[in-house]
């Protein structure tokens, strides 16, 4: 895993296997530049929503080839304290997705994610499509 390590969220890997562009070739990229970590919590959503016995196939030969971080009980209780912090701020975040925000911290790794929720997470960084793919989606 490269220092600059990226973990994508459910609903980026969502459009990967379904072909969606632009956002499929943003992560193509960034499994292919060796950028790309995931963890269970990732892999379990993505399964739960499969419609076949080939798309569960698909998805677990795509995570096989991954780094994968655990959530550990540390990165847990960060999570958990984070969420209550949020919380006493009236800020509600999934608690899958304030997992994931801690794992990164805990890691130093950017966020890659249609999920606005990140933005709430304090000192979460996020993953930024590069300048020149903006211009092409125009």
């Amino acid at each position: 895993m490269s220092a600059d390590g990226v973990i994508i969220d459910t609903s980026l890997w969502i459009e990967y296997f379904k072909g969606s562009a632009p956002n499929a070739s943003f992560v193509e990229r960034l499994v292919l530049e060796e950028r790309a970590v995931t963890t269970g919590a990732v892999l379990a959503e993505l399964l739960q929503g499969v419609r076949s016995e080939r798309e569960g196939q698909t998805i677990a030969e795509v995570f096989g080839g991954l780094p994968t971080l655990e959530i550990t009980t540390e990165i847990w209780k960060a999570a958990g304290q984070l969420a209550c912090a949020l919380r006493r701020q009236g800020v509600t975040v999934p608690l899958t997705d304030v997992a994931l925000g801690a794992l990164a911290l805990g890691h130093h790794l950017l966020v890659f994610s249609l999920d606005k929720h990140f933005e709430q997470i304090p000192g979460v960084r996020l993953y930024h499509t590069p300048p020149s793919a903006k211009r092409e989606r125009r």
